[in-house]
């Protein structure tokens, strides 16, 4: 089962990195509404999403359905991190609190 919950981890990983890449997106200012839409990061990103997507439904074969909500919130903490490095996003405080109380309550529930 461990090597379906990494599977997992590296699918919400995964979508992180696409969140990151539309986040980057936004940044950019494009000619017309459809380059919105229709530009590398975008196309990448979802290509992404549909890899993350299919990585959780071969995670979930196996993965306990309790332990996906604790899994997906790693994403929480993935994207602060990525979006601190790519993004220049800070983390200021109250990010910060958020993501140790993520980390608490995935401790607690792992020790359940």
């Amino acid at each position: 089962m461990i090597k379906y919950i990494l599977i997992y981890v590296c699918s919400v990983f995964i979508s992180s990195i696409a969140q990151v890449l539309l986040k980057k997106s936004t940044q950019k200012s494009h000619e017309s509404v459809i380059k919105e839409y229709i530009n590398p990061y975008v196309i990448t990103a979802y290509v992404i999403f549909l890899a993350s997507t299919l990585l959780t439904v071969v995670a979930l074969k196996k993965v306990p359905l309790s332990m996906a909500p604790v899994i997906e919130s790693l994403g929480y903490i993935f994207v602060a991190i990525l979006g601190y490095f790519t993004v220049n996003e800070k983390i200021e405080k109250n990010k910060a609190l958020g993501i140790i109380l993520i980390i608490i309550g995935i401790g607690v529930s792992c020790i359940k």
